[in-house]
């Protein structure tokens, strides 16, 4: 089977591509995966380490030939608000969830929840359910791949760091990396 072990950033449409892979937002960040084209063409994805592939990304084969990376459709909820403090206000209670969410300049998308979108509802803001391929932010730790146990699920709830998340930040009037009350 034929490797693949470079991504072309966004060189999709800049390029011609041998063939075209179809991939929800989970299947696109991979490591090492076996891969499947629309017209039939099959390799290996061999990465040094897992990256999150981006519709209109390139995968370069061993052989030269690139194939295009497009964005599945997936059932999602599109939020949007009357002003830009409400949206906001909503991005703030989505960050505070860990959820993945694709920003636009005036909406949101996350996948479909019912909970979320009933929270989302109660702040003021209207959803759509659509299906679109979805393409979430890489967030601050995009990079270096924030590590989190793969099976860990946040849930819906506050994640509460409790009083030493060993992060330095003052969450409960403590400062944790200088042992002192701030007053």
């Amino acid at each position: 089977m034929i490797r693949a072990g470079k991504i072309l950033a966004q060189a999709a449409g800049k390029n011609a591509c041998a063939d075209t892979v179809l991939l929800d937002s989970t299947e696109r960040h991979r490591r090492r995966a076996t891969m499947a084209c629309v017209r039939g063409l099959e390799f290996l994805l061999d990465l040094p380490e897992a990256i999150m592939l981006r519709s209109g990304d390139a995968i370069m084969l061993d052989d030269g030939r690139l194939v295009e990376v497009l964005g599945k459709p997936e059932p999602l909820a599109e939020i949007r608000c009357g002003s830009a403090r409400e949206l906001a206000n909503v991005s703030w209670h989505l960050g505070n969830r860990h959820l993945p969410v694709q920003i636009f300049e005036t909406k949101i998308r996350i996948r479909r929840d019912h909970v979320i979108e009933d929270m989302v509802r109660g702040l003021g803001a209207k959803i759509a359910l659509i299906e679109a391929a979805f393409d979430p932010e890489g967030g601050a730790y995009a990079q270096a791949e924030h590590a989190h146990d793969p099976g860990h699920d946040h849930g819906h709830d506050h994640h509460d760091h409790g009083d030493d998340c060993g992060c330095g930040h003052d969450h409960h009037g403590h400062d944790h990396a200088h042992g002192h009350k701030h007053g």
